[in-house]
């Protein structure tokens, strides 16, 4: 009985929470139309974003084509099918690997960065102070930080899929004696638009929900000190959850609409 009641009430605040994080987007989209328009803190937070990841998606995309290159390339030879390495490394990495590895990397440096400096703002009455000020917080930190989010993510990825494939092009070329320009012909080659504009468009709904979850959870945290630790825990825990569900119905709509 109590196991039951147990989960019935975590059940009922996960669902209590999906409304408010439904309410604070939609407070976002209307507060985002509205003025005044806070460009020179929005441009602060992308150039933030932006350069503090760029180390990290650099490495992790490297890797990511250094690794996945490395572990294909066994089984491809097996079959005799070498030269195929490019088009299936390609379309893989810009497909879905790169998308889904680097938004994950990028929940866990930004949205908990996000949660964690807004939490720290809220607890120690930075934000009431704001709103006492005349100021509307929400307004300037929290539209600015999903805006940014928002661009910034897109451009990573980008970035990090051509690192994955540079990457790639090196074990070829170690390993197999490919040119960098033969590689990347038949990378080029084997990418279509098809494969580009539903790997792009979903990467600004990643950053959307890296944004909007990491700045729900900082911007209502409670519990002082403790409580700007379970904001950036939680921020992390539950964007990479949104990031998957994001990620699958991208996939199924792109499946239908692809295959016409």
């Amino acid at each position: 009985m109590t196991t039951s009641l147990q989960i019935f009430n975590n059940f009922k605040k996960f669902l209590i929470e999906i409304g408010e994080l439904s309410y604070f987007a939609g407070r976002f989209f209307k507060e985002v139309f509205t003025k005044p328009f806070e460009f020179k803190e929005l441009l602060r937070q992308c150039y933030n974003m932006g350069n503090r990841s760029l180390l990290l998606v650099s490495i992790t995309g490297f890797i990511l084509g250094l690794v996945f290159t490395l572990q294909s390339r066994p089984t491809l030879m097996e079959f005799g099918a070498e030269s195929w390495m490019p088009s299936m490394v390609s379309i893989s990495i810009v497909r879905e690997i790169g998308p889904v590895i680097i938004a994950l990397i990028c929940a866990g440096k930004i949205s908990s960065g996000i949660g964690a400096e807004l939490g720290s703002m809220r607890v120690t009455e930075q934000i009431d102070a704001m709103e006492v000020s005349g100021t509307n917080p929400f307004k300037f930190l929290v539209v600015t930080r999903i805006m940014a989010a928002t661009l910034m993510i897109p451009l990573l990825i980008i970035y990090g899929d051509a690192i994955a494939l540079f990457g790639s092009a090196l074990i070829e070329n170690l390993k197999g004696d490919v040119s960098f320009q033969l590689y990347f012909n038949k990378v080029f080659d084997a990418i279509k638009f098809s494969d580009i504009i539903p790997a792009t468009v979903k990467t600004f709904f990643f950053g959307f929900a890296i944004g909007l979850v990491g700045s729900f959870k900082g911007y209502n945290c409670t519990n002082g000190t403790v409580g700007v630790g379970e904001a950036s825990n939680s921020a992390v825990v539950y964007t990479s959850l949104l990031l998957f569900v994001i990620d699958f119905i991208a996939v199924f709509v792109s499946d239908i609409f692809f295959e016409l």
